[in-house]
């Protein structure tokens, strides 16, 4: 399965899985939605090439779904995606591939949590990584609308990555970058294109906003998508 090939050979080295599951109700509030016409479903291991929500800002707020791995719009290639499903916050602003989606293309890519994975002699142990308040982050991300062979327009999306923070550290040297809630209009705003206002923005989160736990390995296979992976062990 390409999915299973591609995880393994590229999750060591970035933000390769994470969760989404809140009710729709509570979705729409934290986000301040305004307009959604998508069919919403919970899901608890979403890998690369899966589909995902983000909030988008056209003056208005919009709840829209893309596919996790950024195609650029010129690109003629549709495997290019499976190599950008994540951006590093140092270089996402001059990057020519993400360097106009920055200034033009930002979102909001919604999420509950994370995983990662402690190595542990030859066992990789997952853990999950949340808020310790349970609620709904949006990480920073950028899309883009690619146009398929078959004319079929599909938007694609990036996750941007920082340092871990002092509580990640010990698990991994990268860390999704999470928009602070009273941040989230700033890095939406269709009117901001400054590198200067927005990668201040591309900071770790504070450790002391979030907790982890171990969690089973079944997660490990793409495929699991089931409420039992979030549980402890």
């Amino acid at each position: 399965m390409l999915l299973d090939v591609y995880y393994f050979r590229y999750h060591i080295l970035m933000c390769g899985r994470f969760d989404c599951h809140s009710d729709i109700s509570v979705i729409l509030k934290v986000f301040k939605i305004d307009h959604f016409s998508i069919e919403y479903k919970p899901h608890y291991n979403i890998a690369p090439s899966q589909n995902i929500i983000v909030v988008k800002d056209y003056g208005q707020r919009e709840l829209a779904q893309c596919r996790w791995g950024f195609i650029p719009s010129w690109s003629k290639d549709p495997s290019a995606g499976f190599k950008m499903i994540n951006a590093r916050a140092e270089s996402v602003a001059d990057k020519p591939t993400f360097k106009d989606a920055f200034r033009n293309q930002r979102c909001l890519v919604v999420a509950d949590g994370f995983y990662e994975w402690v190595q542990n002699g030859k066992i990789r142990q997952p853990v999950y990584i949340r808020l310790k308040s349970q609620t709904p982050v949006g990480f920073a991300g950028l899309y883009s609308v690619w146009r398929s062979p078959e004319g079929e327009d599909i938007c694609t999306c990036t996750i941007i990555t920082t340092d871990a923070n002092e509580l990640l550290r010990p698990i991994h040297d990268r860390m999704p970058v999470i928009i602070p809630r009273d941040k989230e209009d700033l890095w939406l705003d269709p009117k901001t294109s400054e590198k200067e206002k927005l990668l201040p923005l591309l900071a770790p989160y504070p450790s002391y906003e979030m907790e982890f736990y171990r969690v089973s390995p079944v997660m490990n296979k793409p495929e699991y998508d089931s409420p039992d992976v979030l549980s402890p062990i």
